[in-house]
């Protein structure tokens, strides 16, 4: 398993416990971002330390390359002089360095692989914490609406809810009630109004129509009237 899906898993072991354990959930996902960034910076430094040790091998690499091509012109110069021993001497020089150079070869290939590995994974630990970060401020924020849906919802559980409807509900009784009342006594008061008026106007009419009716079928109603002496 790789450095940064170790430290992954871990992540997803804390935000997993939030569930069992009544922690701020804002401070775990910081805490874990926190953590992810301390490492990130040790596998830089890593990274640092490998490429240092890299160039170092290979300044030594080519010092014993150059080491070991002097020593075979010196033995060329020894064996053009006659110095058969001392032409010996420098070739045998040459040999170690020429081993030396051999050995930081194969120094530098297990190097170049692992500065490659160390880039590779501060490159996927680089994404992983972009991620988190991200991800860190989508649970923040839906932990904080949840805290606020949660208080809003133990303040509505606080008030006496059914207490202040029933109330309304018996003062808009009441209050159609009264207004029952008054139209019922507008509309007695009225009908009694009424009712007198056309009492005086139907008997009028009576009357009216009781001349008629005489004049019509009593004649001496309509002869006139003669003076009293006559």
């Amino acid at each position: 398993m790789g450095l940064f899906d170790r430290i992954w898993r871990v992540i997803r072991a804390n935000i997993n416990s939030l569930v069992g354990a009544a922690e701020d959930p804002e401070k775990i996902l910081e805490q874990s971002v926190m953590d992810m960034q301390e490492d990130l910076v040790q596998l830089r430094q890593a990274v640092a330390g490998a490429i240092a040790t890299q160039k170092r091998s290979e300044r030594q690499c080519a010092q014993s390359e150059s080491a070991a091509s002097e020593w075979y012109q010196r033995a060329q110069l020894a064996l053009q002089k006659g110095e058969e021993n001392l032409a010996r001497e420098a070739l045998t020089r040459r040999k170690s360095y020429q081993e030396t150079a051999s050995a930081l070869k194969a120094q530098l290939e297990q190097q170049s692989g692992l500065v490659t590995k160390l880039k590779e994974n501060m490159r996927g630990l680089e994404g992983k914490i972009s991620e988190a970060r991200t991800k860190k401020d989508m649970y923040i924020a839906r932990a904080r609406s949840a805290k606020a849906s949660e208080k809003l919802n133990e303040m509505m559980g606080n008030l006496n809810t059914g207490s202040a409807l029933s109330a309304f509900d018996r003062m808009e009784e009441k209050v159609m009630q009264l207004e029952a009342r008054s139209e019922a006594i507008a509309e007695l008061g009225t009908s009694d109004l009424e009712k007198k008026f056309l009492s005086l106007e139907g008997a009028s009419d009576v009357d009216a129509e009781l001349a008629a009716m005489k004049a019509q079928i009593l004649p001496g109603n309509n002869a006139p009237k003669l003076p009293s002496g006559e």
